[in-house]
């Protein structure tokens, strides 16, 4: 694993130029809230890796404890001024120790990050109240626009990092069969899976043209074909 140190400085270079809250990157957040909905349940919700916050809204309005853990300083003081009543813990997730248990667990695009997601998703199981659920979402390497990437010899295979996975931050990109073999190899049951944005194109090329309907009618219609849509979700407990 990555020294701290080390890490810490990776976090603050990807959150100086962040692009999460870009037009197509946060509307791909605000759905995956609307899913992870459908599923949450309980008072006490701990959320990793926000970013810049545009899920926590939504969070904070649905869970009476908020607890937010993030590795950037820089993203956790605009969370403690936008959200002052949920408790906003600065710190690597390897190395946050809460101190009683949650019924949701929110991922929201940390597994293609952290160094080890097998070392997180064993913490986070065991971070589960017994009928807790969490909620995971992530890139699909058999999106659409990938698959098209690589027949155009932009991409070497699916799997590859583009340069904008470099950008996020991101250490490796799963398809339906690994991200759920992750969950699985932690000793945690698939209550669901899904995917939703059907992405033909990338960013740049869909934010140059599409409107908010279209935005909106591709991320409903990802929710048809999961395989390839753009993004995919698990929903496991323990």
């Amino acid at each position: 694993m990555m020294a701290p140190e080390s890490e810490q400085l990776r976090l603050e270079q990807v959150a100086a130029d962040s692009w999460y809250a870009k037009s197509a990157n946060a509307a791909t957040i605000r759905y995956s809230a609307k899913i992870f909905s459908r599923h949450w349940r309980g008072t006490r919700c701990l959320e990793l890796g926000p970013a810049e916050g545009l899920m926590t809204p939504v969070l904070a309005a649905s869970f009476p404890e908020l607890t937010i853990v993030e590795g950037s300083n820089q993203f956790c003081e605009s969370l403690r001024t936008r959200f002052p009543s949920a408790n906003i813990v600065q710190s690597l997730f390897e190395h946050f120790r809460p101190v009683s248990k949650f019924d949701t667990i929110i991922l929201g695009h940390v597994l293609e990050h952290v160094d080890s997601a097998p070392l997180l998703l064993q913490l986070v199981r065991n971070w589960l109240n017994p009928h807790g659920v969490i909620c995971s979402a992530v890139p699909n390497a058999r999106s659409l626009h990938r698959q098209a990437a690589v027949l155009m010899g932009f991409l070497p295979t699916e799997h590859s990092l583009s340069e904008a996975d470099l950008h996020h931050g991101h250490r490796r990109v799963y398809d339906p069969e690994s991200y759920r073999a992750a969950f699985r190899a932690a000793g945690l049951k698939i209550h669901a899976f899904g995917g939703y944005w059907l992405k033909p194109l990338s960013n740049a090329q869909i934010e140059q043209a599409w409107t908010p309907e279209m935005l909106d009618a591709f991320m409903e219609l990802g929710e048809r074909y999961p395989d390839i849509a753009g993004e995919i979700y698990v929903i496991a407990g323990a």
